[in-house]
């Protein structure tokens, strides 16, 4: 959830949703009604949502792309997310702090560091996935095995863990206010400022800017390759991983841009900057916790069109949609390698029937072209195995 700023209290910060705990009173502030309303929303539509596209996947497809796997991948780690909101919402509603102890506090906030590492490189692997499809399809037919794909979704996971490991050494619980038995589960940097401006480098440089650029490198390289080529069709396999590239970019950005103002603001000692950042933060962070919950809306947007035909099942049509599309790359290319092999075995006849001193009557002429024609279905059937 967000973290909300109060003149008495802590202010709180951090990739995951935090709160600070708001004055006892029987009425809760603007900031706090609002951080309940994003939790609710999110919750409501996104916990749902991502168990149903786990379910579409598991149950309803039949023929599971690389595309369509990754999906099932994201909405795993969006649902591990969306089930610490109930916490959130207690800690936000119940006007008691936090009521769950060091470890739940440390817990929930690493996986929710996780899920941030996660999300953005399996939308890596899609970029790369269609970038290789495009630009080099045969060495994408190679690698694009269900061994090899599980070995680098289960490597991704591995180092979305390993690259979290710092958040929960920088969130502790403290006692909220002196004398009051009320505790707030905060960032925590030792009161190093080095601690701090490594916290916020690493999330935004591992987070965001290496992943994303190699992102936009994928997508460059493939809109100019389909530029260069007669196949310019988008497909929905494509349409569907820009919608998900774009709602990851625009949820996280804010708060990784207010990552790099912290740190300018710590680097340059400025006041003012820190002032802005911590003022902003809250707000940035409640509206990245977000993009858990957005995923699986693009997806009933996506394949609105099959909800007439296939009912429940339209979410399964879509992800098959991306498999069929593959599929016909593939085939395409395939099509493709076989007209150029075609031509220059019939060049090389050409060019062999000039040399040859054998057609000196016109029936001896028709035999060598008839043979010849055998050689050449014999070199295109040699060119498909």
């Amino acid at each position: 959830m967000a973290t909300f700023n109060s003149t008495e209290t802590p202010v709180v910060s951090g990739t995951p949703p935090s709160v600070v705990v708001p004055a006892s009173s029987s009425t809760l502030t603007v900031s706090h009604q609002i951080g309940i309303a994003i939790l609710v929303i999110a919750f409501v539509f996104g916990f749902p949502g991502n168990l149903f596209v786990v379910w579409s996947v598991l149950c309803r497809v039949r023929v599971r792309s690389v595309t369509c796997l990754l999906i099932l991948n994201l909405a795993v780690a969006d649902a591990l997310v969306l089930l610490s909101a109930p916490l959130f919402l207690r800690y936000l509603a119940g006007n008691r702090g936090w009521e769950f102890g060091g470890t739940v506090c440390k817990t929930i906030h690493y996986l929710c560091c996780v899920n941030m590492y996660a999300s953005i490189y399996l939308i890596c692997l899609m970029s790369m996935d269609r970038w290789l499809a495009v630009t080099k399809p045969f060495l994408s037919q190679r690698l694009r095995t269900k061994r090899r794909l599980l070995s680098v979704m289960l490597g991704i996971w591995v180092m979305a863990f390993l690259m979290a490991l710092p958040m929960p050494f920088y969130r502790t619980v403290q006692q909220y206010r002196a004398g009051l038995p009320i505790y707030v589960c905060i960032p925590y940097h030792w009161k190093s400022s080095a601690h701090e401006i490594f916290q916020y480098l690493c999330e935004t440089l591992l987070g965001f800017l290496l992943p994303f650029s190699f992102i936009l490198f994928c997508y460059i390289s493939v809109i100019c390759r389909l530029r260069s080529t007669m196949f310019q069709r988008k497909g929905r396999g494509n349409f569907l991983i820009l919608l998900i590239i774009a709602a990851f970019t625009v949820f996280w950005l804010p708060y990784h841009l207010i990552n790099i103002l912290q740190v300018i603001g710590m680097m340059q000692d400025s006041p003012s900057l820190l002032e802005v950042a911590k003022a902003a933060r809250p707000n940035v962070t409640a509206f990245a916790f977000m993009s858990s919950s957005v995923n699986p809306v693009l997806y009933v947007f996506t394949g609105s069109s099959h909800i007439r035909q296939a009912g429940l099942g339209f979410m399964a049509k879509l992800f098959e949609g991306t498999n069929s599309e593959s599929v016909s790359s593939r085939t395409r290319s395939s099509r493709g390698s076989n007209a150029e092999s075609s031509v220059f075995t019939k060049l090389s006849v050409k060019l062999s029937r000039k040399g040859d001193g054998r057609a000196e009557t016109p029936a001896g002429e028709e035999e060598t072209t008839a043979d010849m024609h055998n050689r050449d279905e014999m070199k295109t059937l040699t060119t498909l195995h």
